[in-house]
């Protein structure tokens, strides 16, 4: 038991902290859109052909269709976001901005305002969070005189911006709209939602123009199936796991480390560069998520 929860946390802090890099290698040769509405289709059946094999109970239409619109707006609007910034912003950058998540879930989940506000230190948390965004945003504004490429990386940052608020408006809708059901079935449906969705949109918002699959490369492949078995299948049933032993607080601390290590990962392999205002982002944002979540560790 003790080795399963050890294994289950590595996956957590460690791979889903690699995605990053991975999905800067997959960029190489296979446009964002369509990446994800590979990784998240096959996914997506995995999950949703477990259940199956387990006999786990269907979920109801209503379920079904919040799930489906979840997944849409989750990995869509959010993880599928994140991976068209990527092309124009290094990984660690993309990483320390996600990691503000915890704060938009305070600024949007409207039923909890009064808990939240009562607590001066997630008053701070959340201004802490946005002054590390700020620092973000205001360390690459130099860039936009640059021309296209400074103006690409900054509405890039926006990009990423939206897509965290857009994961955090699908979480919050599935959470409150959607009845008790199995989670793995759950997250299945909202898998393959979104790699629908993705691949609709490819022909839209990827540069399709002299794409083959015979010219993507060993790497990008690599990266792909990757991102598939270890970043969406593997960790995510790690994830339900954890949260299934221990508290939900405890298996949340992998919001700390996987910025940590997207940065070095990025710095080692793929040649980023992390200047000194991202390294005060990525404390000031740490910070701030620690300020925020301090009631639940407490408890």
């Amino acid at each position: 038991m003790k080795l399963k929860i050890f294994f289950s946390f590595a996956a957590i802090y460690l791979i889903w902290g690699s995605t990053y890099l991975a999905a800067h290698f997959g960029l190489g040769s296979i446009p964002p859109y369509l990446m994800s509405a590979l990784r998240f289709s096959v996914a997506g059946l995995v999950l949703l052909a477990w259940c199956f094999g387990r006999k786990y109970p269907w979920p109801d239409k209503k379920t079904i269709s919040v799930n489906f619109l979840g997944g849409v707006l989750m990995l869509v609007g959010g993880s599928g976001s994140v991976l068209w910034a990527q092309q124009y912003v290094p990984s660690g950058l993309a990483a320390i901005l996600v990691s503000a998540l915890p704060v938009w879930f305070v600024l949007l989940d409207k039923k909890e305002w009064a808990v939240y506000f009562k607590s001066r230190l997630v008053i701070t948390g959340v201004l802490l969070g946005f002054a590390g965004i700020i620092i973000l945003f205001g360390s690459n504004l130099d860039d936009s005189g640059q021309g296209s490429a400074g103006f690409k990386k900054l509405l890039a940052i926006g990009v990423i911006i939206a897509g965290t608020i857009s994961w955090t408006i699908g979480s919050l809708y599935v959470k409150y709209q959607s009845a008790p059901h199995n989670v793995t079935a759950g997250a299945g449906i909202q898998l393959l939602a979104g790699g629908i969705a993705s691949l609709l949109l490819s022909p839209l918002l990827d540069n399709l123009s002299g794409f083959s699959f015979s010219q993507v490369s060993l790497s990008a492949w690599m990266a792909l199936t990757y991102l598939t078995v270890f970043g969406s299948v593997i960790t995510y049933m790690a994830y339900m796991y954890l949260l299934s032993e221990r508290p939900a607080a405890q298996v949340g601390t992998h919001a700390y480390v996987n910025p940590v290590i997207a940065v070095i990962l990025g710095v080692l392999f793929a040649n980023e560069k992390l200047v000194p205002a991202q390294i005060s982002a990525l404390v000031i944002i740490l910070v701030s998520v620690l300020l925020v979540n301090l009631a639940s560790y407490r408890k």
